[in-house]
């Protein structure tokens, strides 16, 4: 009978406990998400490396293609510098695209989307797609990684020289 109480007790407690979780406003988050990575892309075409990295923990990781992971608040800080530096020259802005989703799980979300970088025509030179994960540190929503991939097939490597090869 003891085992009985006992094991009624610990399932109401489970049960007490599982409702105590903190309540989450999920489209209030969904809403800031996705209008940090709006805030993201702005910075990123004024090539502000400052403000998008203040997006980021500090042991975040952005995987960007044909780049090494950065490691850390720094790190991101300087690729993204870099990064954008490089398309401002070459005359390219990015673009959210519409449609991105968020989803929340207590003190984790994801948020995915599209993008396409233009030209300065507006024409469209690259797509592609993104996925963040973010924490709530402290109370604010943090990347902690940061990963995309353009639509667009690798270039073709170049073709080998043929006086160079080995003779067989």
């Amino acid at each position: 009978m003891n085992i009985l109480k006992t094991a009624a007790v610990i399932a109401v407690s489970l049960i007490a406990l599982a409702g105590c979780q903190k309540s989450v406003d999920t489209a209030a988050v969904s809403s800031e998400i996705k209008q940090g990575v709006r805030d993201w892309s702005a910075a990123y075409n004024a090539g502000d490396a400052d403000t998008i990295a203040a997006q980021y923990s500090e042991d975040a990781v952005v995987m960007a293609p044909g780049a090494p992971a950065a490691v850390g608040r720094e790190a991101i800080r300087e690729f993204i510098a870099s990064d954008s530096a490089g398309a401002k020259a070459a005359g390219v802005t990015l673009v959210m695209s519409d449609g991105d989703e968020v989803g929340v799980m207590g003190d984790l979300a994801w948020h995915s989307g599209a993008y396409t970088v233009n030209d300065a025509s507006g024409a469209a030179v690259d797509s592609g797609n993104y996925l963040e994960v973010q924490q709530n540190i402290d109370g604010k929503w943090m990347i902690i990684r940061d990963i995309w991939n353009s639509d667009r097939p690798p270039a073709a490597a170049p073709a080998a020289d043929a006086a160079s090869e080995p003779a067989a």
